[in-house]
């Protein structure tokens, strides 16, 4: 079986000097020549399938908001124009087409290359530069055609609220992400969510962190998580502005230490839940950093060597093992 994408690149979804802008896609080389990938057409998310995340009030707004665009709907700021709501249903449901097509087993794995992005929307409110949530639409659709239990990764540098606020209180989805401490949205401390006994699990890390913290935290949080918990099928926000190039946070990551993560998590998911695993992007503000963590997943999950990617992470990573230790406490681990 063959590695699938969906690609909603959504062009007119646009806002002057906005960072969350169809450019963020430029430095993405043709996905057609990936070896071993095949591209998945989707259709739009119908509003039944939204419903399941959001509420019909917030729904309606939202689309409201599009039609009297383009304008500001919050102060991240998130933004809307008149084609965002369709390209946001169309982002929901590329991501909804990507997650069946493996779960139905019609795929190995598959990467859902979409904007607008969604893991800050929350069921009431688009936030964030998110308008629909894009992983847990997906994730609920699954454990609405029989899957059981259903794992999501946030390696992006924000918290993912939005994802968290809505499978907060679904016992068979787990959630894990790490994220920038002391950053947009204010969310994800060590000890939010404490009645879900380690079934959301948050990680708030130090500016700087990068590889040697990320894989860290792969073998010693994410391992026993996913062995602990046993999804049947992982879900991976992916935004690769945790990188040290980005320009609108600071953590450290590499191109090269995406692969590894990313590496890992296909691991993962070959030993707990039949190799079935979706990568969904999120952020990620600097093009050619997006194109890298990209065919760093692409590689990851098609078996194929390392992009060869000449970048340095130019600072030194604090010490998290403290941190970890926490994390460990707090969820069981």
């Amino acid at each position: 079986m063959s590695t699938l994408y969906t690609f909603v690149p959504s062009p007119l979804h646009e806002f002057p000097d906005h960072p969350e802008r169809p450019g963020r896609l430029d430095a993405l080389i043709d996905l057609q020549a990936i070896p071993g990938t095949e591209a998945l057409l989707a259709q739009p998310a119908t509003l039944e399938e939204i419903g399941r995340v959001h509420t019909a009030h917030m729904i309606s707004a939202l689309e409201q908001a599009c039609t009297l665009g383009p304008g500001v709907i919050d102060y991240a700021p998130t933004y809307v124009t008149p084609t965002s709501f369709s390209d946001a249903l169309l982002a929901a449901g590329a991501t909804i087409a990507a997650t069946r097509a493996v779960f139905h087993g019609d795929a190995e794995n598959a990467f859902a290359i979409v904007r607008p992005p969604g893991h800050h929307a929350e069921p009431q409110r688009a936030m964030g530069f998110c308008l629909f949530s894009n992983v847990a639409i997906a994730a609920k659709d699954a454990l609405a055609h029989g899957l059981e239990r259903v794992l999501v990764v946030d390696f992006d540098v924000h918290h993912g609220n939005g994802t968290q606020a809505s499978l907060l209180n679904e016992p068979r989805a787990g959630f894990l992400s790490t994220h920038q401490e002391h950053i947009y949205p204010g969310t994800g401390s060590l000890a939010e969510a404490a009645h879900t006994s380690g079934r959301v699990i948050n990680l708030p890390l130090p500016a700087g962190t990068g590889e040697q913290g990320f894989l860290r935290i792969a073998d010693e949080i994410i391992s026993p998580f996913v062995q602990k918990f046993r999804p049947q099928l992982m879900l991976v926000s992916a935004g690769y502005d945790a990188h040290w190039h980005d320009p609108l946070a600071s953590l450290a990551m590499t191109a090269g230490g995406y692969y590894a993560l990313s590496k890992k998590l296909v691991g993962l998911a070959g030993e707990i839940c039949a190799g079935k695993i979706v990568f969904v992007l999120e952020g990620g503000y600097d093009a050619q950093n997006v194109a890298n963590g990209i065919n760093a997943a692409f590689a990851a999950m098609t078996g194929a060597a390392q992009p060869q990617v000449i970048d340095k992470n130019p600072h030194a990573e604090p010490d998290i093992s403290a941190r970890i230790r926490e994390v460990k406490q707090v969820n069981l681990l």
